[in-house]
């Protein structure tokens, strides 16, 4: 037997690419007052992973939902007992039916929506810097003066239990219907009074970065 047959008889193996990839989601919302510039919130948030994959899936589809559509607020993440000791509850970021504890205001933050009424202050961008692996999605409320409707005039109340003194925010996806769509983000804080006589700015941001590990086996 020659080597030309030999080595046409010897079984040949294929090396095969064996791609690992992970997908890291983190959330970071700063609060302040842009006319002061006072920060009253500074933290990072939890991600709702099962309605994150879903909202993403759906966006790389290019359907009709999915995508960012409000900011929600709410008053129940927190209780304070009679010495002013503050407990915080844990972020709602599992289950299909997931929400705030106690929502008392939303508002569209899309910019691209009919329901946004200020697409100036009220508005999402995005952020990526050419050769790195992740991306920047840049939420962006303004609590005007006037809003919510209803609030108190001064930032004096002393009680926490107000309708508009939020201590938890989350971001929600576009899912068909105003104000009901999944809880793709929430983070709890300190209480914090929005009245009359301050502007309150939110800029909620989320990073979406690819964890690649390509291994030639």
């Amino acid at each position: 037997m020659t080597d030309s047959t030999t080595q046409s008889n010897e079984e040949t193996i294929v090396k095969k690419p064996d791609e690992q990839q992970g997908l890291d989601i983190q959330g970071h919302i700063k609060i302040f007052d842009p006319s002061t510039d006072e920060v009253y919130v500074d933290k990072n948030n939890a991600i709702h992973y099962e309605n994150f994959s879903k909202a993403l899936a759906n966006s790389i589809a290019n359907r009709t939902t999915g995508f960012i559509e409000e900011m929600h607020f709410g008053n129940g993440g927190t209780s304070v007992d009679a010495t002013g000791i503050i407990t915080y509850l844990t972020p709602n970021s599992t289950g299909d039916n997931a929400n705030l504890y106690n929502q008392t205001y939303y508002k569209s933050v899309n910019d691209q929506s009919s329901l946004n009424t200020d697409t100036t202050r009220n508005k999402i961008t995005i952020a990526h810097t050419s050769g790195t692996t992740y991306s920047d999605v840049v939420v962006s409320c303004l609590l005007d003066f006037g809003e919510p409707s209803g609030q108190s005039a001064f930032d004096n109340t002393t009680t926490v239990n107000d309708t508009f003194v939020f201590d938890e925010i989350a971001l929600f996806s576009w899912e068909g219907t105003a104000g009901a769509g999944n809880l793709l983000t929430h983070v709890i804080f300190h209480p914090v009074q929005k009245s009359l006589n301050r502007l309150i700015q939110i800029d909620y941001t989320i990073r979406i970065q690819s964890l690649t590990n390509f291994v030639d086996s």
